[in-house]
Parts: structure tokens; sequence; C-alpha cells
């Protein structure tokens, strides 16, 4: 013989009720999804690394007389060489970053977010490759394939959705 009255079955109720809001509540909270503009001010952190490092490298290569500048500072030989070294120096880095036991670059990892692929595992040098050049495509498209990182369910951008990753907030 149980003991139950009606008021102790809408206790439990409220109760279930409570801690199912509380759950759900919690769970808004802790979007997995890094968003659009904690992805963006990564970036910009990655960026200004990167600009320090070529103009480091550049200095360097000025120096030994690799590359010329004339007196407004442009650049009158070997500019190519220079473009080339800043696309293989910055897929270096995001490739190798990004596929790295951290799954981040320096920018991502000061906010906490880093790349897995759908499974939330780490991503392989490869992915990590076809992710950094399909952010051309992103960029060519009209920065369109960057903004809508905004507007899809998981956060994600054209360069995500072909190489198959998310930016995840790290658990």
């Amino acid at each position: 013989m149980e003991n139950k009255t009606p008021a102790s079955d809408e206790v439990m109720t409220d109760n279930a009720a409570q801690a199912a809001a509380t759950e759900e509540t919690l769970s808004e909270i802790k979007q997995p999804y890094a968003g659009f503009w904690k992805r963006a001010v990564a970036y910009l952190i990655d960026a200004i690394l990167l600009t320090f490092v070529l103009v480091l490298l550049g200095f360097i290569f000025a120096m030994f007389g690799v590359i010329d500048f004339n007196a407004e500072g442009e650049m009158t030989r070997n500019g190519n060489f220079m473009d080339l070294l800043s696309i293989l120096v910055s897929w270096a880095y995001f490739s190798l970053m990004e596929s790295s036991s951290k799954q981040a670059t320096f920018g991502k990892m000061a906010f906490g977010i880093q790349v897995t692929d759908y499974a939330n595992q780490r991503i392989s040098w490869v992915r990590a490759t076809v992710r950094f050049f399909s952010k051309y495509l992103s960029a060519i498209l009209l920065l369109i394939g960057f903004i809508m990182i905004a507007f899809t369910a998981r956060k994600q951008g054209l360069h995500d959705f072909i190489a198959s990753t998310l930016v995840v907030n790290k658990s």
C-alpha cells in the first residue's frame, strides 16, 4: 500500500518539469557550435600572427637580396615569391594546427574552440588542407561562404561543408 497523495504527485511532476526546463536552458546556454563572431575574432588573431611572421620573413629575404623594394616601398623583385610564400605559410599554419592534438589555431585556442569532424573527432591533415583551400571558394563568392556561418544550424561555412567539419566550443 502506497502513501501517495494527489499533492505529492503534483510536487513530483513540478520537480520533473523544473528539472527538464533547467536542462533545456543549460543546453541552450552551452551551444556546442562556435558562432560567427567568435570565429571571426579568432581568425583576426591568426591573421595578425601570420602577418607578423610574414613581415619578419620579408625583412629576412630583403636583407639577403631575395626581394627588393623601390623608394615607395613597393616590391620590385620576386613579389610573386612572397605571395606564394604567404599562401604556403598560411596553409602550413592552419592545416598543421587544426589537425594537431589541439585541433585549433592559436586564435581558436584563445576562444576555447576547436575543429572536429562530424563524429567530434580530430581531423586529418588532408581534411584540414581541403578545409583551408575551400576557404578561397568561400571568399571568392563575395564572402557568402563565411557569412553563412551565422545562419546555418551547426554554424558551418561553405568550407566546413566541403571538408565535413565543425567548429565547436571545447567541452
